[in-house]
Formats: structure tokens, C-alpha cells, sequence
């Protein structure tokens, strides 16, 4: 089939032309970024955490008024909440992965020089945390009783001889480094910094904050017992045992003391999706859009298909009384389309790349990668075939006397 007379022809009724390939122009920038940041989104929601969260649980308690007793009411809750059956282990914690909010502070492998410093969340616990969330040593060991430090934050400054790493962390102090154990780190920078030794590198531990890059495994543990009146405890249960011990753990905790109000008691699963609500959110809101855009996008091919095929029903019967085939009707018209679509495309491209850049600089996202133009470009090749086959075929279908009669 030649092009130039089907060119030829879109030249002469270019309006509808020129609205569809605007139309694919904009839908491709539009479903490639948005499909990409769909899958960003989930990804990240997926990510480990580093926890055995099908069996943890957290659970806090804030103290009311001045409580003089704070360490060994730690030590007494801790060892209540050992003692509920179907508990593996208990610790009392600073924070939580995933909560949203917590402590953030700086590592430094030259005191002296503060840009040698990373910034990560800071776990703290005199209890083994390792154990408790189910955490994994890849290098050196889990903290000792006699690596704990008690710290009261009114008269003296956090800080320990010993510290766990996660691995990610470890590869931003020391970037050229395959082994950490026993290296030399500080916490802080300047005439405050602690200095402290990495004992154990911990595989993965999400931070509270969950960020989008790999900031989100920047964590530190410190053997630390702070003196705070804020009850926060992590518990790991025996597998299906959770949602019982959680009730069990309340009641058990609610009943020591009536100096304290509970202010939360939640899996990790929940924490969870209270922590990515907001991703899921998007990504469906996004799938939403795609959808809806490519929908009407369908209909406004279909739309000016079906025109064109009534505008030209005298041509069409003449081509078939001339000995034109249905198959050559048919393919007169998926050329047309095709040919509309390539130019949409074209212009869609540019489009999703200057859209991906404005997403990059504003949303922290990495580039958008080639493959979500091929599947864009595939979509819509194949949503403009689809779209435009009803109508050619039913004009492939009427009889030459038909057509050219009620032209």
C-alpha cells in the first residue's frame, strides 16, 4: 500500500489527525512516568525491613509526672513480658523501623572533620536487639552484658565503647573497606564526639523514617540502658502467636503501674502499612489516571475512525467496485492509524523525557528508564490497532452498491 496517497489525505483533514496524535503524545508522557512512579512507589513498600515482622510487635507507654524509679521499671517490664508464654524475646527499645519518626545522629570515621561523617538513625538497648527482631550478623558479634552502658540523659552524654553497623551504613563510612569489624568510628564530631568500635555489621535494619533511597538502611546500634520514663518495648513471639501476646502484653502492662498511659501497641505489619498508606495511595490513584487516560484515548481513535469511515463511504465503495478487497480496506485504515500513532509517539517521547526531568529534580526519582517508553509505545501501538479495527472493519464490510448509493 502506498503512503504518500494515505499521507496525501491526512494533509487535507488534518484537525482530527493532529487531536489524536496530541492525544497519544500526552497520554504516553503521561502513563510512562506515572507507571514508573507506580512501581517506585511499590517497591518501595515491599523493601525488607530487616525484622521478623509476621511475629513483632511494639508497644509503648508514656510516663505522668517525675518517675524516680524509670531504670528498674524497664528491667521489670521487660522481664513481665518474658515471662508471657508465647514471647521468644523482649527488649526495651528507643525506636521502631517504620514508625515514622525517631532518633537521627551522625557517625563520623575523622572526628576532626565532620564531612567525614554519616547521618543514621541511632538505635539504642540494653537488651540484645539482634535477637529480639530477629536481626541478622553478617560480621563480628551481637552485643555482651558487659558492652551496655546506662546513660541518664540530665547528667550525661549518650554514648558508648561498642556498635553495631548495618552493612549499608558500613559501606558509606568505609567505601573501600570489605571487612568493619574492630574499625574505629565516633559518635558526633569535634571535641564532643564519642569514640567507639564496630563490634558486629548487621545484613539489613530499615531506619523509623523508611526513606525512598538507600539512606532507609543508615542504622547504628548502641548498647545502651537510657534512663527515659517513656516505655518503649519491641517484642518478637513465637510464629501465630502475636495478636495473643499483644492483648496479653497490655493487660500485663497496663496493670503495673498507673503512673504511665498506653500510647501504642501495634505489629509490624501495621506499623507497616501505616508507614506506606500513603505510597499505595498514589500508586492507585496513578493506576487510576492511566487507566482513565488510556480509555479515553481508545475513544477518541474510535470516535474519529467512525467519522472518517461515514465522510468517506462513496470513496470506500467506489475503491471496492474498482476491485479493492475488505483486507484492503482494512489495512488502508490501520495504516492511517498507525501513522497517526507514530507521530504521537514521537512527540510522546520528548514529552515523558522532559516530564521525567522535572519529576527527577522535584521527587528525588532516578531517570526514567527506556523500557517504560517501549511498553508505553507498544500500549498505545496496540490500543490505536484495537481502537480503529471496529470501525474499518464495518466499512470493509458494506457492499460496493451500498455504499456508493447512500453516498
Amino acid at each position: 500500500m502506498e503512503i504518500r496517497p494515505i499521507l496525501s489525505a491526512l494533509l487535507r483533514s488534518k484537525t482530527g489527525a493532529v487531536l489524536i496524535a496530541a492525544q497519544i503524545a500526552l497520554t504516553l508522557a503521561i502513563i510512562a512516568n506515572a507507571l514508573y512512579i507506580v512501581n517506585d512507589r511499590v517497591a518501595r513498600s515491599i523493601r525488607p525491613s530487616g525484622i521478623d515482622e509476621a511475629n513483632s510487635f511494639f508497644i509503648t507507654f508514656a510516663g505522668i509526672g517525675d518517675m524516680a524509679d524509670k531504670e528498674a521499671m524497664q528491667k521489670r517490664d521487660v522481664e513481665v513480658l518474658k515471662a508471657i508464654p508465647g514471647v521468644v524475646d523482649a527488649a526495651w527499645v528507643n525506636q521502631y523501623p517504620m514508625t515514622q519518626n525517631g532518633w537521627g545522629l551522625g557517625l563520623t570515621t575523622t572526628p576532626q572533620d565532620p564531612s567525614s561523617g554519616v547521618n543514621g538513625a541511632a538505635y539504642f538497648s540494653p537488651d540484645s536487639m539482634v535477637k529480639t527482631l530477629g536481626l541478622k550478623i553478617v560480621e563480628g558479634r551481637d552485643f555482651t552484658a558487659d558492652d551496655v552502658r546506662t546513660v541518664d540523659p540530665d547528667t550525661g552524654q549518650l554514648g558508648a565503647d561498642s556498635v553495631l553497623v548495618t552493612k549499608a551504613m558500613a559501606k558509606k563510612l568505609w567505601p573501600d573497606a570489605t571487612s568493619y569489624v574492630g574499625r574505629p568510628v565516633s559518635l558526633g564530631s569535634g571535641t564532643d564526639s564519642v569514640p567507639m568500635r564496630v563490634v558486629g555489621v548487621i545484613d539489613t535494619l530499615m531506619t523509623p523514617f523508611a526513606q525512598r533511597s538507600d539512606n532507609a538502611y543508615s542504622s547504628f546500634v548502641l548498647p545502651v540502658r537510657y534512663i527515659a520514663s517513656e516505655g518503649s518495648y519491641a517484642v518478637h513471639t513465637a510464629p501465630g502467636q502475636r495478636d495473643r501476646v499483644m492483648r496479653a502484653a497490655e493487660d500485663a502492662l497496663v496493670k503495673l503501674r498507673n503512673d504511665r498511659v498506653l500510647t501504642s501497641n501495634r505489629s509490624a505489619d501495621d506499623t507497616r502499612a501505616r508507614r506506606y498508606q500513603g505510597e499505595r495511595s498514589i500508586a492507585g490513584m496513578l493506576i487510576a489516571v492511566t487507566v482513565g487516560l488510556l480509555l479515553v484515548t481508545g475513544s477518541g481513535i474510535v470516535g474519529l475512525a467512525s467519522l472518517w469511515v461515514t465522510q468517506r463511504r462513496k470513496q470506500i465503495g467506489v475503491r471496492r467496485a474498482l476491485g479493492a478487497t475488505k483486507v484492503d480496506i482494512l489495512r488502508y485504515f490501520l495504516v492511517e492509524n498507525a501513522m497517526i500513532s507514530t507521530i504521537g509517539i514521537v512527540i510522546g517521547i520528548a514529552l515523558a523525557l522532559a516530564l521525567n526531568q522535572v519529576l527527577v529534580s522535584t521527587m528525588e526519582l532516578p531517570r526514567l528508564p527506556l523500557a517504560y517508553l517501549g511498553y508505553g509505545m507498544l500500549t498505545l501501538w496496540g490500543l490505536g490497532i484495537l481502537a480503529v479495527y471496529g470501525p474499518a472493519s464495518r466499512a470493509a464490510a458494506v457492499p460496493p452498491a451500498i455504499a456508493t448509493r447512500s453516498a
